[in-house]
């Protein structure tokens, strides 16, 4: 608990320095993962609710791209669009383990050019809890504009491709909105994106605007490349299939009681 808690501070002190400070292209250190990093445990595995958004060619509609290991490229991706929204899923849960939990990876080809989402977790699909988020970008971003990462936190898309941002379920505990006790922390099965549009018409979870580059069109919105899981939870158990002999056996008694309900 003290190292999540270390983490949280140098996070919320590190943005404020940096934040006040002007603009620098560096990241809070620690918040980023590498695609191929030994410590990822798995992948997402399925898809569901996929809202695509405005403004997004038909050729980046293809949700099954976000699934399995990160690419990291500009192409093997899945736009969400203006506004648009996707839930993934997981063959294995992803439970509240020591230090992050997941990452999300996007597919921006720089540090400063910050396509956002909000981040939502649920157990049963139905109930979702975003994670509280924060941004500082002052003044709107034109649409191949600069965004710095150190003002922005706990949202989705804040690290070039190849480096997913690091969430971590106990920071739920922090929130200043939405109740994580509807939430199993050891079952995590299913992560909603939600793209936020840049224009100024979307906040954080204090109010403040978010600005990403807008306008955008093509693949506009969040281009969501991969959800890796780095503390897993229980496997749901697998079904013991009855040994031949006892379905014989049951399918006998079953025609001896049809024959006697027909003689009786």
């Amino acid at each position: 608990m003290k190292r999540k808690i270390g983490f949280f501070l140098t996070a919320v002190v590190t943005w404020m320095v940096m934040a006040s400070a002007g603009f620098a292209a560096v990241s809070v250190p620690g918040d980023w993962i590498g695609m191929n990093d030994p410590s990822i445990m798995g992948w997402a595995t399925g898809w569901k609710d996929y809202n695509v958004g405005t403004h997004v060619d038909a050729g980046w509609q293809t949700p099954d791209k976000a699934l399995g290991k990160a690419v990291g490229s500009s192409y093997d991706i899945v736009s969400l669009g203006r506004g648009g929204s996707i839930t993934l899923t997981f063959d294995t849960p992803i439970a509240n383990g020591g230090g992050a939990d997941f990452a999300i990876f996007e597919n921006s080809f720089s540090d400063t050019f910050l396509e956002l989402a909000y981040v939502e977790v649920s157990s049963n699909g139905t109930d979702f809890v975003r994670f509280d988020n924060w941004s500082a970008t002052p003044s709107p971003v034109s649409a191949y504009g600069n965004v710095d990462p150190n003002a922005v936190y706990q949202l989705a898309g804040k690290h070039k491709q190849g480096r997913g941002t690091l969430f971590d379920l106990d920071m739920l505990q922090y929130n200043q909105s939405g109740d994580s006790s509807i939430l199993d922390l050891e079952n995590i099965w299913f992560i909603r994106l939600v793209d936020i549009i840049g224009d100024g018409t979307y906040q954080d979870s204090w109010g403040n605007v978010i600005y990403d580059p807008y306008p955008t069109t093509g693949s506009a919105g969040f281009d969501l490349d991969a959800v890796a899981v780095l503390n897993q939870g229980a496997a749901p158990p697998v079904p013991t299939p009855l040994p031949g002999g006892i379905l014989l056996l049951g399918s006998g008694i079953l025609g001896l009681a049809g024959l006697r309900r027909k003689h009786s």
